[in-house]
């Protein structure tokens, strides 16, 4: 059974940083495809970043150049490194998992999903 439980979120000052963490269990992150997305209120859900086995990155324009996504083989864990966090980052990330390549699972075709961690930006 594939579990994915995110970690790291909480309340943070604008301009502040977080790293939202994935613990992955049942799923191998050295194969397949892996991702963040984040669900804002009032907004639709959104994707972030992904992340395929060899290291290939997808960004999109929510993740702009504030947002770095990572994985650890080793760890078999997900990563999302945020910087510079404004009051729109605000909202609800999940991690997010897929056996097939990014190319044809990210973002509208990943398999497995976390719960989420919130991220409440404040000034």
């Amino acid at each position: 059974q594939v579990r994915l439980v995110e970690s790291g979120g909480g309340s943070v000052q604008v301009g502040g940083s977080l790293r939202l963490s994935c613990e992955v269990s049942g799923f191998t992150a050295s194969r397949g495809c892996m991702g963040w997305f984040r669900q804002r209120e009032g907004k639709k859900r959104e994707a972030i970043a992904g992340i395929e086995s060899d290291g290939r990155i997808i960004t999109t324009d929510s993740a702009k150049a504030r947002f770095t996504i990572s994985r650890d083989k080793a760890k078999n864990d997900l990563y999302l490194t945020m910087s510079n966090l404004n009051s729109d980052d605000t909202g609800t990330y999940y991690c997010t998992a897929s056996p097939v390549d990014c190319s044809m699972a990210y973002p509208h075709g990943m398999d497995y999903w976390g719960y989420g961690t919130l991220v409440t930006v404040s000034t």
